[in-house]
């Protein structure tokens, strides 16, 4: 294990999150809101922080990163900027209690979107775009972002970028890994830019604008407001706010082909076909059961049922409306889809639509070698073969997924809360949802939870950000073997 370089690593990362909270605190001066000297002291604690530890680090004798490496540095990463991250909150006053304030920035990173804050609008604005930002950077990846600059240290990246990039195949867009970084970076910033652009010209204040995209391209969900979208009640906020929703909940990679003409390939992804079905259905069906229960008119209802739907099944959780006002067989299906998260290699949490096409595809091959016993047939992704390995690591994936679910479940009811609180709390921060049912329902929080509760909800979303496999690695005494 090459400790020399990932704590100089670590040095690199906390040096970025001193810089980037240069915009909080520009903001924070600009409307003399009352958190310029706590951003200022957080800035400037967090850059000496970092450059203390990377200067002790010292130069290391082997720039090789191992799988193992990665692995620790991704985990590491996480958790390190979670800690640095709750300084701001904690310096002005924002959050005290440390446990709160290491849940929400471990809901921003993580793009969660799951607050402990009862009333968000009286945060300074300078918080308020740190809070957004903390998203917005954790959802393409700060590791993905380092990646981009190891080139310049001699490092070869292809480990973190393995350990990181949330999808079940890895998809090497460029045959340099830094490229590749820097080419999804490119395109989360350009989507980035139009969102303000279009929600700022439709009458949103620039402010508000541009934390609401920091919180939808990273399908985060955190708001400025304590009613979030709902507080504008505007047909063409919805409507702007689903597109980019949807747009966040596609692969990456399909959008880097789509930037390079490759219209016939994306049109033909499985997985994008399989992804927009179910989101029209599952709209459609909502908007059916709520309309004349709910809403007097089929465009209320549609408005408001297609906008929840594509909110919880991206794992954004912006809210518009009340859902548990709405039947139980609408709010079974918005829990559906908090299970089924979006595409593989999109900014969105959850087990994600390619690893259940391939699980359900896997399951009929098996019922079909039951009839035809001497067929011989494979598992395939559109006119992709899937591998053995890659399937088993599916399998053992939703294994894992489903039972630290029930034991988390568990253990949230053993704290106090109720049945449906306690389902929908692990399913939300496990999925990196957010808002869920019971007493962490639309219009409540996360406040009410237990201490325990919190770091058990707190361990689930970095499980889910990361989907798993590399936090639980980290667990397994075989790991740190030579």
């Amino acid at each position: 294990m090459n400790i020399r370089l990932i704590t100089r690593m670590m040095g690199i990362l906390i040096i970025f999150l001193g810089l980037s909270m240069s915009g909080p605190l520009i903001v924070s001066l600009v409307h003399v809101d009352g958190s310029e000297k706590s951003l200022l002291y957080s800035m400037a604690l967090t850059c000496v922080l970092g450059l203390i530890i990377f200067t002790l680090a010292g130069k290391p004798s082997e720039r090789y990163l191992s799988h193992r490496d990665g692995v620790i540095i991704v985990s590491l990463g996480w958790i390190v900027a979670c800690a640095i991250a709750t300084v701001p909150y904690v310096l002005s006053g924002s959050i005290t209690n440390l446990t709160d304030a290491y849940f929400e920035s471990m809901s921003g990173f993580t793009t969660t979107g799951a607050s402990i804050l009862t009333d968000i609008e009286k945060l300074p604005m300078g918080i308020l775009l740190w809070r957004s930002e903390t998203q917005w950077l954790g959802g393409m990846g700060i590791i993905v972002l380092t990646i981009a600059i190891l080139p310049f240290l001699g490092i070869g990246g292809m480990q973190l970028y393995k350990a990181e990039t949330p999808s079940p195949v890895v998809d090497k867009l460029t045959p340099r890994i830094a490229d590749t970084a820097a080419s999804l970076w490119k395109i989360y910033i350009i989507f980035t830019v139009v969102q303000i652009g279009l929600l700022f010209g439709g009458g949103m204040p620039l402010f508000d604008a541009v934390c609401h995209t920091f919180t939808t391209m990273p399908t985060g969900g955190f708001s400025t407001k304590n009613a979030s979208i709902a507080h504008y009640g505007s047909l063409y906020f919805d409507f702007i706010i689903v597109v980019f929703m949807m747009i966040a909940g596609t692969s990456f990679s399909l959008h880097y082909k789509l930037f390079r003409g490759q219209f016939t390939t994306v049109k033909k992804d499985p997985e994008l076909r399989v992804f927009w079905a179910v989101v029209i259905a599952f709209s459609l069906l909502v908007t059916y059961n709520i309309y004349g229960n709910v809403y007097d008119s089929i465009t209320d209802a549609l408005r408001y049922a297609t906008f929840q739907v594509v909110s919880i099944i991206t794992t954004t959780g912006f809210i518009t409306a009340d859902y548990e006002k709405w039947p139980a067989f609408s709010q079974l299906i918005l829990l559906m889809c908090m299970f089924l998260g979006s595409m593989a290699g999109s900014t969105g949490g959850a087990i994600k639509f390619m690893r259940f096409i391939l699980l359900l595809k896997h399951s009929y091959l098996e019922i079909f070698r039951i009839i035809h016993p001497h067929a011989t047939t494979v598992v395939k992704l559109g006119d992709t073969p899937v591998s053995q390995s890659v399937l088993r690591s599916i399998w053992g994936f939703f294994a894992l997924y489903m039972g630290l679910f029930a034991i988390a479940t568990l253990f949230m009811s053993l704290l106090g809360l109720d049945m449906i609180s306690s389902i929908s709390s692990v399913a939300t921060c496990l999925g990196n949802v957010g808002p869920g049912l019971g007493s962490v329902g639309p219009t409540n929080n996360y406040s009410g939870v237990p201490f325990l509760g919190k770091w058990i909800l707190i361990f689930c979303m970095l499980l889910g950000r990361l989907e798993i496999f590399t936090i639980i690695v980290l667990l397994m005494p075989g790991f740190w073997k030579r």
